[in-house]
């Protein structure tokens, strides 16, 4: 597609990781298995979710969504990852690469928002327990689980908008194994000063405001758990918020220092090893994480298994 003397792009290749062609099927293999094992176990997460009236809580009922979340998320970017080590053409065409990119930013932003959701319920439980029946009812996890949902995808679609306005002509060699925003800014022949100004603003106000309540949060769940008198009482209120106060400093740790920096800082080598560990190595983390520390998760998994065998 031409326009005056410029070549406008109508597909990007994804450089992904270099090396030789046995080290591609190392690494397609490894992936893959890491794949299938996200799959597998937020998969099972979820399904313990469903079927166990045990588990039938608000915190559970948070978790299982955050799981499916997990499966979606890890599906944007993995299979498209796995297929260009095996293929000679690392092409995606302009549709997917900013189909796949606003995927990333809803996916990404929902979790943000379901991770504050979480810590909310954290506080109520620690904070007010005599109280949590009543302030977490299941009406309410409803409306904050689909205001969540809902919330994500329409800033992922917002942040996706200032992408879709620019220019793209002759270079289209993303430094990356999925389309993301700083590659694909670095490819524009456009000025792209308000692009990255409309969507670092929306960025900082979406992430820095849920990592606020998420911190303030947890402020207050820590003052309270240092009044408990007991170390056995201590011990047992904070392991119901270790594993998600684990998953959410992994989270934000990683999204922050790879968006909210200055374009002039951003290394893309350096970037794509650690989206690499948000994108990838988080979704299967984040239930071994949540089963291995929960004695509820792992008494309804062993039931299942001796139904099962």
């Amino acid at each position: 597609m031409e326009f005056g003397n410029q070549t406008f792009v109508t597909e990007f290749i994804l450089l992904g990781f270099s090396g030789s062609r046995k080290i591609q099927m190392i690494y397609f293999v490894m992936f893959l298995v890491i794949y299938i094992l996200t799959i597998i176990a937020n998969g099972t997460i979820i399904s313990l979710v469903i079927i166990d009236s045990c588990l039938h809580s608000p915190m559970y009922f948070f978790l299982g969504n955050f799981a499916f979340l997990e499966i979606w998320y890890s599906t944007t970017t993995v299979p498209k990852m796995l297929s260009n080590f095996l293929a000679e053409s690392k092409a995606i065409s302009y549709r997917n690469c900013i189909a796949q990119l606003c995927s990333i930013f809803t996916f990404g932003l929902t979790e943000f928002l379901l991770l504050a959701v979480m810590a909310y319920d954290r506080y109520i439980a620690i904070c007010y327990p005599l109280r949590y029946g009543a302030i977490m009812n299941s009406n309410f996890c409803k409306q904050v689980v689909i205001a969540s949902w809902a919330s994500g995808f329409l800033t992922g679609w917002t942040l996706t908008i200032p992408i879709v306005q620019l220019s793209f002509c002759r270079l289209n060699q993303i430094n990356h194994f999925f389309c993301d925003f700083v590659p694909l800014l670095k490819l524009s022949c456009s000025d792209t000063t308000a692009t990255e100004a409309s969507f670092f603003t929306a960025a900082y106000v979406v992430v820095l405001s849920s990592l606020f309540f998420t911190t303030v949060s947890y402020c207050y769940i820590i003052l309270t758990i240092l009044r408990i008198p007991s170390n056995s009482g201590r011990q047992k209120a904070f392991s119901t918020c270790s594993s998600h106060l684990t998953v959410a400093v992994i989270f934000y740790g990683t999204v922050i220092f790879t968006y909210l920096r200055p374009n002039s800082t951003h290394d893309l080598d350096t970037d794509k090893v650690v989206s690499l560990f948000y994108s990838v190595i988080t979704p299967l983390l984040n239930p071994l994480i949540y089963s291995l520390r929960n004695q509820k998760v792992i008494k309804s998994l062993k039931t299942a298994w001796r139904k099962i065998c």
